[in-house]
């Protein structure tokens, strides 16, 4: 019954009019914190989510998880590494490669470009490259075609489109290792690789066969890629196959490369979580403020109350209602305002972006040129979940203020 009657009696005082427009005012502003550092917090969560998500299904996607490339030069027997890489039960698939630095040339625009030589239908096992190649040039990607499928940053820097040519600018050197003229090699560009980032702007892709004949290399190969069942812990992985290898090989993996992203989105998250404590605190202690002035500007109904015979635990309970009726309505609102927001993050800086003429993320410099966003419901219940904790936590002193109330001295105005 008194858990019946200290809810009732919370939520009228919550909803009752304050004798004192102070008390209103910092009571509302409670509410109003608590519900801004909720939404601020989900936004910024989800846009970590969202990073971490286009990490994970665009970048590593599309790049190799591990490759192993000779240390005394190209690879000849290429074959039995791929298979013997494959016999681990932790790599899923590989593939061979051949890469090389080139300069891209398109009349007076020059783009020093890295060049990676492909087997479709190898490369098709162990990333999802085709998935971001426009039309059907992945699947005429054919050797002796005098093909070229470019990252459409670099297409962007050349000013070509589809159906244009390039010309490639291949380094040479002779038998005793001297730098000869570059070799020049004009090629169609049949697609474009669109991933919206930092690869975009220096990837392009030729037939294994072609990038072969382009260098010379005959039947050999750079080195080969592997795609492994759990990307995250890729470099153990690669170490371990490497070690069963028959072949001198350098063990590469792409934290090597990219794996700062990685780290530094798991960073912003930790301090984001520090930052949900702090905002959130600081927002729960105007409810300390609120409660302590409510007491006084309460003090009579509070009298009135321990003389009807209510005790000390009743009170208590009645400012904890009083309490949580503010976090719970600032953490509800302020979680619906975060998740749609959320929802909506990247329609919104894009516009914002169009408005002050300004692209906040660029291409060629990050691995996305767009503010990614997900929203976790996990992460949606812990901030909410924190916000109502504290706001309890902030609570306990009024409350115990209010329970040590003298009835007597302030119904005779003492």
């Amino acid at each position: 019954m008194f858990s019946s009657l200290s809810l009732f009696i919370g939520r009228r005082f919550s909803r009752g009019k304050q004798r004192n427009k102070m008390v209103s005012f910092i009571s509302i502003s409670s509410t109003i914190g608590i519900a801004v550092g909720v939404a601020v917090i989900i936004i910024g969560l989800s846009a970590m989510n969202g990073f971490e998500h286009e990490l994970k299904n665009r970048v590593l996607s599309v790049i190799p998880h591990g490759e192993f490339e000779g240390v005394k030069g190209p690879i000849k027997d290429w074959q039995s590494m791929s298979a013997k890489a494959e016999q681990d039960p932790q790599v899923i698939a590989s593939a061979p490669y051949v890469r090389f630095t080139a300069l891209a040339e398109r009349g007076k625009q020059l783009k020093a470009i890295q060049v990676r030589g492909v087997d479709p239908q190898k490369e098709s096992q162990v990333s999802q490259l085709s998935e971001f190649v426009t039309g059907d040039a992945w699947q005429k990607f054919q050797p002796n075609h005098k093909q070229v499928i470019l990252g459409k940053g670099v297409a962007d820097k050349l000013g070509v489109k589809v159906g244009n040519y390039i010309t490639l600018m291949i380094p040479k050197t002779n038998n005793v290792g001297r730098v000869e003229a570059p070799q020049r090699v004009r090629v169609q560009v049949t697609g474009l690789l669109v991933l919206n980032g930092q690869i975009d702007h220096s990837l392009a892709l030729l037939p294994m066969a072609d990038a072969q004949q382009y260098t010379r290399m005959g039947d050999t190969v750079t080195g080969v890629a592997i795609k492994v069942d759990d990307v995250f812990h890729a470099t153990q992985i690669v170490k371990y196959v490497g070690q069963q290898l028959n072949q001198y090989v350098y063990l590469r993996s792409w934290k090597q490369k990219y794996g700062y992203l990685y780290r530094d989105i798991n960073m912003v998250r930790t301090i984001m979580y520090l930052v949900m404590i702090l905002v959130i605190g600081v927002a729960s202690f105007n409810i300390v403020s609120t409660l302590m002035m409510a007491v006084k500007d309460r003090a009579s109904e509070i009298a009135i109350l321990r003389t009807m015979g209510a005790n000390d635990g009743l009170i208590k309970r009645v400012f904890v209602w009083q309490g949580i009726f503010s976090g719970v309505l600032g953490s509800l609102v302020g979680s619906v305002c975060g998740v749609v927001l959320a929802w909506n993050l990247t329609s919104i800086v894009k516009v914002l972006e169009h408005i002050v003429g300004h692209h906040f993320l660029s291409g060629d410099i990050y691995f996305v040129d767009f503010l990614p966003s997900q929203v976790h419901a996990s992460d949606v219940i812990l901030v909410s979940g924190t916000a109502i904790v504290l706001s309890l936590l902030a609570t306990w002193y009024p409350a115990k203020r209010a329970s040590q109330l003298n009835p007597a001295r302030v119904l005779s105005g003492k």
